[in-house]
C-alpha cells in the first residue's frame, strides 16, 4: 500500500540518465509523477515500472521543450494542476562539436532546450508556488557554468544561466514556502556522451560519476535547504571562498568613474 503522496513532480527529460533517476528516487520518496521527455515509448515503460515498483501515480507528457507548444503543454500542467508540489528543470542537449563548426539551427536548438525551455518553467512553477504557498523548484546545471574555457563557451554558458536563474529566484523565494536549488553535476555517465560520440572513461578516466551517486547526492544537498550543489566537490571551502570573493566584489562593479588602470 503506497503512503500518502507529497504531491506530483514534473521532471523533464525523463526517458533516461539522470531525469529517470530522479523520476525513480522521487516516486520512492512519496511523489506521484508526470514524466516529460520526446521518446514517448520510453516514458510510458519508465512509468509502468516506477509505478508497479512504487504504487505512486505515474502519467507521460511527450514534449519537444525545443518548441514553443511543447514547453506551453507543460506551462499548463503547472499553472492548472493545484497537485503539482516540485519541478525538476532536467532536459538538456549538449553540442558535437565546437560554436566553430555548429550550425545556426543547432545553436538555436541548443538555446532553446538548455535555457528558454527551463527559464519559462522555472518561471510558471514559482508563480504558481508562490500563489499555493507551496513548492520546489530544482534546476540541473553544471559545473561547466564556473569553467567555460574547459569546453564550448555556449553549452556552459546556457548552464551558467541557470545558476543565474536560481541565484537570482532565491531571494524572491526567501519568505515563501517556495524552495529553489540548481545541482551543478561534474561529468556524469548519462547518454549524452553517445550524443557526442565519447567514451567518457577515456575521455576523464576516473572523473565520471555515476548517475545515482549524482542525484542520491544532489537530493541530500535539496534536504538540507542548499541553493547551490556541487556534488562533486570535495573542498567545499573552494566553493565558499568563491562565493565569497564575488560578494566582496558585488559593491565595486558599479562606479561612476572608470579604474585607474584604463586612463589612457
Amino acid at each position: 500500500m503506497s503512503t500518502p503522496s507529497l504531491g506530483t513532480a514534473i521532471v523533464t527529460g525523463a526517458s533516461s540518465g539522470i531525469g529517470k533517476i530522479y523520476a525513480e528516487r522521487l516516486a520512492a520518496r512519496g511523489y506521484d509523477l508526470l514524466l516529460v521527455a520526446r521518446r514517448l515509448d520510453r516514458l510510458d515503460a519508465l512509468a509502468a515500472q516506477i509505478a508497479s515498483s512504487t504504487g505512486r501515480k505515474v502519467a507521460t507528457l511527450q514534449a519537444d521543450l525545443s518548441q514553443r507548444a511543447g514547453v506551453a503543454a507543460v506551462e499548463n500542467v503547472l499553472n492548472e494542476d493545484p497537485s503539482v508540489t516540485l519541478l525538476v528543470n532536467n532536459a538538456g542537449i549538449s553540442l558535437e562539436t565546437s560554436v566553430l563548426n555548429t550550425s545556426p539551427e543547432m545553436i538555436e536548438r541548443l538555446i532553446a532546450v538548455n535555457t528558454l525551455a527551463p527559464t519559462l518553467l522555472a518561471s510558471a512553477a514559482a508563480k504558481a508556488f508562490v500563489a499555493r504557498d507551496k513548492g520546489a523548484i530544482i534546476n540541473i546545471a553544471s559545473v561547466l557554468a564556473y569553467i567555460p574555457e574547459l569546453i564550448d563557451g555556449m553549452y556552459s554558458g546556457t548552464k551558467a544561466h541557470l545558476v543565474n536563474l536560481t541565484l537570482g529566484l532565491a531571494p524572491h523565494l526567501a519568505n515563501t514556502n517556495v524552495r529553489v536549488q540548481a545541482v551543478l553535476p561534474g561529468a556524469t555517465r548519462t547518454e549524452i556522451w553517445d550524443t557526442m560520440g565519447m567514451d567518457p572513461d577515456v575521455a576523464l578516466p576516473g572523473q565520471v560519476m555515476d548517475t545515482a551517486e549524482l542525484v542520491d547526492a544532489a537530493l541530500v544537498g535539496f534536504d538540507r535547504g542548499e541553493v547551490i550543489t556541487i556534488p562533486p566537490l570535495h573542498d567545499e571551502s573552494q566553493f565558499q571562498a568563491l562565493e565569497a570573493a564575488r560578494a566582496a566584489m558585488a559593491p565595486n562593479l558599479s562606479t561612476d568613474t572608470a579604474a585607474p588602470r584604463y586612463r589612457a
